[in-house]
């Protein structure tokens, strides 16, 4: 298979954003966006080449992620969480064999959308520690899963989960179980209402009784952390936000030059004030594109990436920082509902809420910055 091609990223932004508002209005799941997004390969850009996939790595996903946030982030983040769990089977195979392989075999034909269930209503994210309440018991014939996982992103469309649960043996391991979507015992909840990325739909799943065969279980083992996992993870997603941050800019740019008020008698671009707040948005969206793509970059390369929380942390408030000074500079307009500022605005507020959150990475970063010093 050749590498991922990036040329058409562009029209792919076009055609996400042409469905993003209905989609927002509605709730629904982007299906048509996702379509879009499958038909160009790039579900299945980070499929390593020794799978026969193009091979893209965290550079490549970060520039894709970059483009289909500043289309549609509810797409972009849906589309991720297939896109991560391939990337990281890519660097350390972690898969049976035999299920990656059908899982590439149907995702050559359709649209196969994987996500790692990982939150829980007690436990919240284990980014905190503590093991999940989501139980594997050992039967027979493999594992029965019992469980309850929240803020499942994309869960109506998903065709595989990978359940983050913890075994009943006397000394309890943790993996990431394989469930087919359409398993019996799988029930999705809807309690997704909020305030952005609406069309994400990251529903509650409940599990009960749920088999899985002996074998379809990935990275199961002592609880523990995962040095590369957290590297690959930590910078692509935070790309979506940027894309955010670049969809507002385009607007307020757009703004600036058509709005001319009756007593200024010329466009609102040509005065200090926006002239100003504009260069503000473009260092701010520049300097954490720059950030996160160099950390990524680095990563490719072989290289260790110590500071990839810290151009995630960087990205995330550069992104939020920059949507809320084009909202701000707007007024009213900016925050009206027919404006697609408004929904920018709501969407990059997700950029904070993402384990590890900010307070976890900064504990994380700032442990290991007073054990160097």
């Amino acid at each position: 298979m050749k590498p991922v091609d990036l040329a058409p990223l562009p029209s792919v932004t076009q055609a996400l954003a042409s469905h993003a508002r209905a989609y927002d209005e509605s709730g629904a799941f982007p299906r048509a966006g996702l379509e879009i997004v499958h038909e160009a390969g790039l579900l299945t850009a980070t499929v390593g080449t020794s799978h026969g996939g193009p091979g893209a790595g965290v550079a490549d996903l970060t520039r894709i992620l970059l483009a289909l946030g500043r289309g549609d982030p509810s797409v972009a983040l849906i589309a991720s969480m297939t896109q991560l769990p391939h990337l990281l089977q890519a660097h350390r195979p972690a898969w049976p064999a035999a299920l990656y392989e059908r899982v590439l075999a149907e995702s050559a034909v359709s649209r196969t959308l994987l996500n790692t269930l990982r939150v829980e209503p007690d436990l919240g994210s284990p980014s905190r520690g503590g093991l999940p309440a989501t139980t594997a018991r050992r039967t027979a014939e493999g594992w029965t899963i019992d469980g309850h996982k929240r803020f499942v992103t994309g869960a109506a469309g998903l065709a595989y989960l990978l359940v983050f649960a913890t075994t009943d043996e006397p000394s309890p391991r943790v993996g990431n179980f394989v469930v087919p979507a359409d398993a019996a015992g799988v029930k999705i909840v809807p309690t997704w209402n909020q305030l952005g990325l609406r069309a994400s739909g990251s529903h509650d799943v409940i599990l009960t009784g749920v088999t899985v065969p002996a074998g379809d279980v990935v990275d199961l083992g002592p609880p523990g952390g995962d040095p590369l996992a957290g590297a690959a993870l930590h910078v692509p997603p935070a790309a979506i936000y940027l894309g955010v941050g670049r969809a507002a800019q385009e607007h307020f740019h757009r703004f600036a030059r058509e709005r001319v008020p009756s007593n200024l008698g010329r466009p609102v671009a040509e005065t200090d004030r926006f002239r100003a707040a504009a260069g503000e948005i473009e260092v701010l969206l520049s300097t954490a594109e720059r950030l996160l793509l160099d950390a990524a970059t680095r990563f490719d390369a072989g290289l260790a990436v110590p500071d990839a929380l810290s151009a995630r942390i960087i990205a995330n408030r550069h992104a939020v920082a920059a949507v809320t000074l084009a909202t701000r500079l707007l007024g009213n307009p900016g925050l009206s509902r027919d404006n697609p500022l408004e929904r920018h605005f709501r969407d990059v507020q997700s950029a904070l809420v993402h384990a590890p959150q900010e307070d976890v990475a900064l504990i994380a970063i700032g442990k290991d910055a007073l054990m160097r010093g």
